[in-house]
């Protein structure tokens, strides 16, 4: 069983995909080898194992396919991943691409940003297990803990850290949302929201304010969060991430939490751009898939 969740793992790494490799004249076996060898020097599509179909299937997707879709780094790639598996507590494919991202260039210190980001949307049981993972990572490769701090604020500082974060996604405010909440506690949640979330979280080094939001994004698409994807659509877009980004984002989720949460980001992001008078163009670009329906 054990062997089973290994080569899962590892074949679902396949998502991580790179930028920009000469793929033009390649088909979708031959890029799904090289860009498997590229991430974990080993080799897909081997017909090894107890479910040498399924694998097969799965690594020409991911690999071949997926893999090509939108202009993403490979560490663009490999944290999305990352988060999303955290964010499913799908914790062996974490740990298989915890190593994967750290493969491919993204830092200690990024990669276990990427994990505390998580906890103000799933909450910091979920996240805790997701470090806990990655810790096991860290040890392995002999990469001393804990690691070195990231904190930006202090007490005195975190509220006006969070409002300026805040202010910058979301210029036109939140408030209005925790309006009417019984007892007038939703000014203490629009405060918890200001302080924590954007105030101890948002404001650590080693991620920069654009890939936070952008990974943030990817956490809403798993989560299905409807009301915010339509918000942090704008976030995004305020903080300097392209629709074109976001899209290729959401479809690097795709082979990890299916087609249906998938398509609802999708159809999200479609509505906000430009009020829906275009698709962006990695939807229409001949060579680039995209899982949105397209209506007649």
């Amino acid at each position: 069983m054990k062997n089973i969740i290994a080569t899962i793992a590892l074949a679902l790494a396949g998502s991580l995909s790179a930028t920009a490799q000469t793929t033009d004249n390649m088909n979708r076996i031959e890029v799904c080898k090289q860009n498997y060898r590229t991430l974990f020097g080993g080799e897909a599509l081997t017909g090894q194992g107890t479910d040498p179909e399924m694998m097969d299937i799965l690594q020409k997707f991911i690999f071949g396919e997926v893999f090509q879709t939108g202009e993403l780094t490979l560490k663009q790639r490999e944290m999305i991943t990352c988060i999303t598996l955290a964010t499913m507590q799908t914790l062996p494919q974490l740990k298989a691409h915890a190593g994967a991202a750290l493969n491919v260039g993204v830092t200690p210190e990024e990669l276990r940003e990427v994990m505390y980001l998580t906890a103000p949307f799933i909450g910091f049981p979920k996240m805790l297990n997701a470090v806990a993972t990655v810790n096991e990572v860290f040890k392995e490769r002999g990469i001393s803990l804990p690691l070195e701090k990231q904190d930006t604020v202090t007490e005195e500082t975190r509220h006006e850290a969070g409002k300026a974060i805040q202010d910058k996604l979301y210029p036109g405010g939140t408030a209005s949302v925790m309006e009417g909440v019984p007892g007038d506690m939703g000014k203490d949640v629009e405060q918890f929201l200001t302080d924590y979330f954007f105030g101890d979280i948002y404001s650590r080094d080693a991620l920069d304010l654009q890939t936070r939001e952008l990974l943030g994004y990817c956490v809403l698409t798993t989560l299905e969060a409807e009301s915010q994807l339509h918000s942090h659509y704008h976030g995004n877009i305020n903080v300097g991430n392209s629709p074109e980004t976001l899209t290729a984002s959401v479809i690097q989720c795709l082979p990890y939490i299916g087609f249906p949460a998938a398509i609802k980001a999708l159809r999200i992001i479609k509505e906000e751009y430009a009020g829906g008078k275009k698709i962006p163009e990695l939807m229409k670009e001949p060579g680039k898939r995209c899982a949105i329906p397209r209506k007649e």
